[in-house]
């Protein structure tokens, strides 16, 4: 369209548009496509942030811990902070890995803080998922020996990290040891693995913990378990540990 042909157009548009004016009639002022464009654009980059923020969110690594932890039979006791919080897992337990995904840097930061004590039961309710039987009682065994190996915080990470499938063998006690050696266990880690050192207190407590009304629902105890100042909680409340610092302050 010519330079001319362009203007007549504006010409009759004008005067159609007082017309209507004349008659009351209001006129839509005319749809300027550009911040459409431009609103598209922000909201796609927007997206592309959000989904780059959630990756890196789920991929950053987890807090390191600076708490100490020392053991009692099957109980692994960790920080001094003014709120007690049992928790009670098995390392083949696939609720337990999850809500160690869920809570673990929470609860890391909150021991590192001195805001809560944390008595890790170690038990093993799962024995007979795998074939053969007794993975549970192995990788009990073997979190219990990494606490005088100095690499207990680390090692139970690395248990959920590396948790195997139910219905099959478990890792070896070789694939055990090896962890330890690989997070600089000190001592006679292996022997500790191999012997089953700890095997009999994880039975007990296992036993213990399964026989607590407290810890029961509906008849039933199960893993993972949290109790908060000896009271099971109700792990549907993702404020339980927000909760619980607020509670000791």
């Amino acid at each position: 369209m010519g330079g001319a042909q362009r203007g007549e157009k504006k010409r009759r548009q004008a005067e159609a548009d007082r017309r209507l004016a004349a008659a009351g009639i209001s006129v839509p002022p005319k749809r300027n496509r550009t911040p459409l464009i431009v609103v598209a654009v922000v909201l796609v980059v927007a997206v592309v942030i959000g989904v780059t923020v959630l990756l890196n969110n789920r991929n950053s690594s987890s807090v390191t811990p600076t708490y100490t932890a020392t053991a009692s039979g099957a109980v692994v006791t960790a920080g001094n902070g003014p709120v007690t919080i049992d928790t009670y897992e098995d390392f083949l337990c696939p609720q337990c890995e999850r809500f160690e995904e869920r809570y673990g840097n929470d609860i890391v930061t909150a021991l590192n803080n001195g805001q809560i004590t944390v008595r890790f039961h170690t038990i093993a309710i799962l024995d007979p998922s795998t074939t053969p039987p007794g993975y549970s009682t192995r990788a009990a065994n073997a979190a219990l020996c990494a606490v005088p190996a100095g690499i207990y915080p680390a090692y139970r990470e690395k248990l959920f990290a590396e948790q195997p499938p139910e219905s099959g063998a478990g890792l070896t006690n070789q694939q055990l040891i090896d962890f330890g050696t690989q997070l600089g266990a000190t001592g006679d880690f292996a022997t500790c693995v191999n012997n089953g050192t700890n095997s009999a207190a994880v039975t007990a407590e296992t036993n213990t913990a399964a026989a607590d009304p407290a810890l029961q629902t509906n008849g039933q105890f199960g893993t993972p378990t949290v109790a908060v100042k000896g009271v099971k909680i109700d792990l549907n409340n993702t404020n339980w540990l927000k909760d619980a610092i607020a509670a000791g302050r």
